[in-house]
């Protein structure tokens, strides 16, 4: 019987074109440049402007992208798995959303939350059914519109987060290509530290909600900032020895949140700095859509064969790593 593996054959993405700069954010809280790219790394970010514009619109733009890079057709596509904290709407799924805005007609689609871990959690369970010979095209899409959930009355948070999407069509392969191995990871320790307080079933939207801003992303820095580099970093290492994985040719795509949290995992990786896929100083905490947004960035660079090691980290807590071998040279 042949054994598939679940390969990227193509990516796509979408950025606003709105570009919100650090010292534009100095004019609306009390905050510098300086004092965001010393703790965080971050010097502006992109914000999706517009009335009735939702995570959906950027999500159907990314799949477009795909569609024209890759030649796939709507029809084609067998199934969709988005991964969002930001959807249009509490349901209908913003999956479905998109897959009418793209015309795609002949698939099921579905969402999953993870937070900054959804690319990594939507990767992994898309590629199980494809490895299983069932589908043949499946898209992984990651549409995220943070500046919704994010307080710009708080200089705590609203430095961190940018609006952006990708998408990535995923192919059987009989070759040692694609996702390679998995290490995920959840628990419930992080609920009170990183959240967002109302708008669900314990805590309905109401005019006290409202009046006290808990539709807003909440976090405790310091506490998510050391679970994410101990995790972060105790995870990709462990996906690297277990594979016997050379740091002088593997590539590392993490979770852009903080750019401390990124050197912490370089450097327990011992992976060079020029190996080291970092794109936060220019599009911030896209949260899901943070991963596949480097892959984007860097497609250009990568050849068959490149090993390559994706590590999220995200509330709940959610986290884990994904080994890849990238499976195709860009034209």
């Amino acid at each position: 019987m042949t054994k598939f593996r679940a390969a990227i054959t193509g990516i796509g993405a979408a950025l606003p074109d709105y570009v919100l700069t650090n010292d534009e954010l100095a004019t609306m809280v009390e905050t510098s440049d300086e004092w965001i790219m010393q703790r965080i790394g971050i010097r502006e970010r992109r914000i999706l402007k517009g009335e009735g514009k939702g995570a959906s619109d950027l999500g159907a733009e990314a799949v477009n992208q795909l569609f024209q890079k890759t030649g796939l057709k709507p029809e084609e596509v067998e199934l969709v798995v988005c991964a969002t904290i930001t959807g249009d709407h509490p349901f209908p799924a913003t999956a479905n959303i998109i897959c009418d805005k793209v015309g795609i007609k002949n698939a099921w689609s579905f969402d999953i939350s993870a937070a900054c871990s959804g690319f990594i959690y939507a990767l992994e369970i898309a590629a199980k059914f494809v490895e299983s010979g069932e589908y043949k095209k499946v898209v992984v899409v990651t549409p995220e519109k943070m500046s919704a959930i994010t307080n710009y009355k708080d200089r705590t948070t609203c430095p961190l987060f940018g609006d952006a999407a990708a998408a990535i069509l995923l192919e059987p392969a009989t070759e040692e290509v694609g996702v390679m191995d998995y290490i995920l990871h959840a628990d419930g320790v992080g609920r009170q530290y990183l959240y967002m307080k109302s708008g669900g079933s314990v805590s309905p939207a109401s005019h006290k909600s409202v009046d006290n801003d808990e539709h807003f992303v909440y976090q405790e820095g310091q506490t998510v900032f050391k679970y994410a580099v101990t995790r972060m970093a105790d995870v990709a290492a462990e996906i690297m020895e277990k594979n016997k994985l050379n740091p002088d040719t593997t590539w590392l795509v993490p979770h852009q949140a903080n750019i401390r949290i990124i050197d912490a995992v370089a450097r327990r990786m011992n992976v060079s700095s020029e190996k080291v896929m970092i794109n936060i100083q220019k599009y911030g905490n896209t949260t899901a859509a943070t991963i596949p947004l480097c892959l984007w960035e860097w497609e250009k660079q990568l050849k068959k064969g490149d090993d390559l090691v994706l590590v999220a980290f995200g509330g709940g807590f959610t986290w884990g790593s994904i080994y890849l071998k990238w499976a195709y040279d860009s034209k």
